[in-house]
């Protein structure tokens, strides 16, 4: 048994005794240990130290009404005191289930029929996989179960929705990906695009690149495709102009289903309410969370058609029951968090406010484009990501993620929380976000990189 009766009594030493972290080195967190979240309140988080940050990735690209909101509160508290908890296996139901769905049907961007609801985006995902799987088989077509994703996608951490994400850390020492889950180009211009080519040719040479790939594996196998209109982990990638209407052509010549992951996207992220409008996308099923509860609490919801979901309901018909659920999903409480958090965001109008300020903090970011670290400042609405580099012409890097780890944190020491994916900043702040705050944000990112150019004699 482990002796830990010599750690100092302090809620870090505690951390580092009892708390196996997400997304951490392990054994470097017990050498460091964490840094401790004690307090929120709109754009704004305190440690337990006393010392204040603006949360500028909105905790996890999520808490779009910012932090301590009272009309989510209240709603939490009312629900607990009504019906804290139900489910919604064999043809039960309850009210603010009942209401989310019709809701999410209503603003959907496309025509959209029914909701199933999960409990985070990852199981979103890997719902949708075993989903794509039951209705080949619905279709009589046992052949069609491959899907294809694009490296550096972010689809969750699942076996099935780590194998649609395209990062290798989320593959390495997992034995991912399985099998049927292929990838294809990212659609990322600065980085993945030829000298000489226009982003124009780019965006036809990844439409090419996506069909030759479905002729290699062969049309009759593939049943769907998967992307995040705006690409969030993997380091906020923002498709050239055409690329989705040249993807959506191909994948219509072969009679394969468009899956739009607006986990990050969904509900004022990019200046519109969904990333599928933004982009010009026709999704046959949407995945929602994150914003959706402004992850107040963990919620996830499933948005499909009828050319997706009428199979299904087929075979569930064929074998008498849908055998798939979970005990939290559509959970009342998260439901009821839902419908108060869209109606903040309309009632608010914050899709405008992240259109508005976010164009307004993207050229505040642009102006660091000359700057001897960047290589490329990139994003839409409320957004974004600076590309750190040390040979701007190459665009390359000695050590992926020493630039990002040393912004991240001078970032952190001047007052600002964000994320580096290896050396690309994100920004994603909540979308209550002001102008003025969208320049104080500024002006700490321009500050901590003035000190680490100083540390690296620049």
């Amino acid at each position: 048994m482990d002796d830990r009766t010599n750690f100092a009594d302090t809620p870090e030493a505690t951390d580092i005794a009892y708390h196996f972290h997400a997304y951490t080195n392990a054994r470097r967190h017990a050498e460091v240990g964490p840094m401790i979240i004690e307090d929120g309140d709109g754009i704004h988080v305190r440690d337990n130290n006393g010392n204040r940050y603006i949360e500028g990735m909105a905790g996890l690209w999520s808490v779009g009404v910012g932090f301590k909101d009272r009309r989510l509160i209240e709603a939490a508290t009312r629900q607990l005191e009504k019906l804290p908890f139900y489910h919604n296996f064999g043809h039960k139901s309850h009210g603010p289930a009942i209401e989310l769905a019709e809701k999410l049907v209503e603003i959907a961007p496309v025509p959209m029929s029914k909701v199933f609801y999960t409990n985070s985006g990852s199981e979103a995902n890997d719902t949708v996989l075993k989903m794509v799987w039951y209705r080949s088989n619905a279709l009589g077509k046992p052949e069609k179960k491959k899907v294809i994703a694009r490296n550096r996608a972010y689809h969750g951490v699942t076996i099935a929705s780590a194998s649609l994400t395209g990062l290798p850390n989320n593959h390495r020492s997992f034995d991912l990906p399985i099998d049927r889950v292929l990838h294809t180009i990212c659609p990322h211009y600065w980085k993945e695009g030829r000298d000489g080519e226009t982003e124009d040719q780019f965006a036809t040479r990844c439409a090419d690149e996506l069909e030759a790939l479905i002729q290699r594996e062969g049309p009759d196998t593939i049943a769907a495709f998967w992307a995040e209109p705006v690409m969030g982990a993997g380091g906020v990638v923002v498709p050239p102009p055409g690329y989705y209407e040249r993807i959506q052509a191909v994948l219509a010549k072969y009679d394969i289903l468009f899956v739009a992951d607006e986990v990050i996207c969904g509900f004022g992220r990019t200046g519109e309410m969904f990333g599928s409008t933004t982009c010009g996308i026709r999704p046959d099923v949407m995945v929602l969370s994150k914003q959706i509860t402004s992850s107040y609490i963990p919620f996830s919801a499933i948005v499909m058609n009828d050319r997706f979901y009428d199979p299904i309901a087929d075979e569930s018909d064929r074998i008498s029951t849908f055998g798939h659920g979970y005990t939290g999903g559509g959970h009342p409480l998260g439901a009821a968090v839902a419908l108060e958090n869209l109606a903040i965001i309309q009632d608010n109008d914050l899709v405008t406010n992240a259109r508005e300020v976010g164009a307004h903090f993207r050229a505040r970011l642009a102006t660091l484009a000359d700057r001897p670290l960047v290589g490329e400042v990139r994003g839409i609405g409320l957004i974004a990501a600076v590309e750190l580099v040390e040979d701007k012409a190459a665009k390359s890097v000695s050590t992926v993620g020493r630039l990002g780890a040393m912004m991240n944190t001078a970032m952190q020491r001047n007052g600002l929380i964000s994320r580096n994916m290896g050396d690309s900043l994100g920004f994603c702040p909540p979308l209550i976000i002001t102008r003025d705050q969208a320049d104080e944000m500024f002006e700490i990112v321009e500050k901590s990189m003035g000190e680490v150019e100083a540390e690296l004699g620049l």
